[in-house]
């Protein structure tokens, strides 16, 4: 074993390299997978949360809705209640003395973020649907939309550019949260530095390089998710794309032809 740090480092990513680009790798995949079920998960929860309750609505349909939103609700406040690793020893262990059901450990792994992550995200949507204005669902239902359409052509691609941030941040968060997983024996990046740390007795080296490791995950994931929202923001000026003067709104103006000429005519 190397005496200086960095000799200690090298020697480790010699030695088990391989065990932290593959531990990097299920971390990495966990958090993918659960953030895009949990995206589904959280946009049907939330769609089904605002569901408006009229006055004239059938009683049976009143009391179906309440009887779901009470239901959706201690859903969303338990799952964000509770910490990831007691949910992940209670899901995992508890599936199995309750119901005799024996999962995988990457199964229970995708299953408990994707739950976890939808929770959150059920929030954020139900959040980001009522940050557009009324109006636009008073128009939608005036031309005889229902509200599942109006949800899924009018308000959800408005909403949806407001909630990204937090869909990047709920991506970050999972990979790093991925680390409470080893609980059950799922072999990611914490595990596996935890692992070689005690097999070398290099638990400061070790969890250094897999610090750096998560560091460089979550960084170009930022910067990919930063990339994508510049382009939802689109340009900073638009104008009507019409070859029609009359209805262009830069009045009589035409653009020139690629030969050259004249800006207007």
């Amino acid at each position: 074993m190397p005496d200086t740090f960095g000799g200690r480092i090298v020697f480790l990513l010699q030695k088990s390299g391989w065990s932290f680009v593959r531990g990097a790798g299920i971390s990495l995949i966990l958090a993918l997978i659960g953030t895009l079920i949990g995206c589904i998960i959280g946009f049907a929860v939330g769609i089904v949360q605002t569901i408006p309750i009229a006055k004239k609505d059938h009683p049976v349909k009143k009391i179906l809705l309440h009887i779901l939103k009470f239901i959706l609700n201690a859903y969303v406040e338990i799952f964000r209640g509770t910490p990831m690793m007691a949910q992940a020893m209670l899901i995992f262990y508890g599936s199995t003395a309750l119901f005799n059901i024996h999962m995988s450990t990457f199964f229970a792994a995708v299953f408990i973020v994707s739950i976890n992550t939808g929770a959150y995200m059920a929030e954020t949507v139900r959040g980001g649907i009522l940050s557009i204005d009324t109006g636009q669902t008073e128009g939608a239902k005036a031309i005889g939309m229902t509200h599942f359409q109006t949800m899924l052509n009018v308000i959800l691609p408005q909403a949806l550019r407001n909630i990204m941030p937090q869909i990047g941040n709920n991506l970050i968060i999972n990979i790093k949260d991925t680390c409470v997983l080893s609980i059950i024996g799922t072999v990611e990046l914490f595990y596996a530095a935890k692992g070689t740390a005690g097999s070398y007795y290099t638990y400061f080296e070790s969890f250094t390089i897999a610090m750096v490791i998560y560091f460089i995950m979550t960084f170009t994931c930022s910067r990919i998710l930063r990339h994508f929202e510049g382009k939802l923001d689109g340009p900073d000026n638009f104008d009507l794309a019409t070859t029609d003067t009359l209805a262009h709104t830069s009045g009589m103006s035409k653009y020139p032809d690629k030969k050259g000429g004249s800006d207007n005519e």
